[in-house]
């Protein structure tokens, strides 16, 4: 049997299919988190160990070489084959633990958590098993209270005291305006004071996150809606009622309203805030690696896929974050 060449790794083989998809190497670089000579001497090693020339870089973006395309279905197989085998095994150590206490931020509730349970449900034989579901600033006070043994949850400012965090999805901040309602590039906020600021509950974290947005660029809108229930907010945006700064996330979480409802990339400086899993720091739950990798996928096919239709302009802003 000849020897698998050396540079053929999972890391160049998932590289090669990012900048395929991306049409350039630093796009498909900046998917995987690496630097831009890191990704070119990956895949200059991949091709060196395959023989051939993947990509055609005469070209802007580039294209694949005859060689590239036969290679490129091939590793899509692959990678499929080893992301379920990753899956196969994680259930494997799922299914020896004796009990979990799961905590879920509620932006979860409609397309990941059913996926999740399920999968945890068809697996945790033997394992006494519990789920809170609620904002991100409870679950997580719930973490540190040893009250819960893994939580989904956005990301704090600060650490999460005694935790270890798997990063898991970049949600970025956008405006929600009703579907008809034009704004115009370079005068997003004087299109905007033509309807109210509905606001996000400022003792949830992300109704403090975007305040304090605000308040970095000295913008100050008028205080008279402030919601604790997305699903409120987006339907007042949908009714024509009004304006948000939500995110992707968000707003699929209100499926129902996505066809009354436009988004828009936020007239101030980007922002976004990151779901994470978050376990003890002292390793008493080693199956916190493979429950990410579980909801990443799940993610890729019930959050980046339906945003991608809703808005293309959002691109890798909205992202599943790599395990590091």
């Amino acid at each position: 049997m000849p020897a698998f060449p050396k540079g053929v790794s999972l890391r160049a083989l998932e590289l090669f299919d990012a900048v395929a998809q991306a049409g350039t190497l630093a796009d498909g670089a900046r998917r995987l988190g690496l630097s831009l000579p890191a990704a070119s001497q990956q895949i200059s090693n991949l091709e060196t160990a395959l023989g051939a020339a993947l990509f055609d870089r005469a070209h802007r973006p580039l294209t694949l070489t005859v060689a590239g395309r036969l290679v490129l279905k091939r590793t899509r197989d692959a990678i499929s084959q080893l992301r379920q085998a990753q899956a196969e095994l994680a259930v494997l150590d799922i299914a020896r633990i004796g009990h979990l206490r799961l905590g879920v931020i509620d932006d979860f509730d409609a397309e990941i958590t059913p996926d999740l349970v399920i999968t945890l449900g068809q697996n945790l034989k033997d394992c006494q098993f519990s789920l809170t579901t609620g904002p991100s600033h409870e679950v997580t006070a719930m973490l540190t209270a040893r009250e819960l043994d893994i939580v989904i949850a956005a990301a704090p400012q600060d650490a999460v005291e005694g935790a270890v965090e798997h990063q898991l999805l970049r949600d970025p901040f956008v405006l929600a305006v009703p579907r008809d309602f034009v704004v115009p590039k370079g005068r997003e906020m004087e299109a905007l004071s033509a309807l109210p600021f509905l606001r996000y509950d400022r003792a949830q974290l992300m109704g403090r996150q975007i305040e304090a947005h605000l308040a970095r660029h000295r913008v100050a809108l008028p205080d008279r809606f402030e919601i604790d229930s997305n699903q409120s907010i987006m339907a007042l945006v949908a009714a024509g009622l009004g304006f948000s700064i939500t995110t992707p996330l968000a707003l699929i979480r209100a499926r129902v309203f996505l066809a009354k409802v436009a988004l828009y990339p936020l007239p101030l400086a980007a922002m976004s805030r990151t779901i994470s899993l978050f376990a003890p720091a002292d390793g008493t739950m080693p199956i916190a690696g493979d429950i990410a990798n579980m909801l990443r996928q799940i993610m890729r096919n019930r959050l980046i896929l339906p945003a991608r239709d809703v808005a293309p302009w959002l691109g890798d802003s909205f992202t599943v974050i790599p395990a590091g």
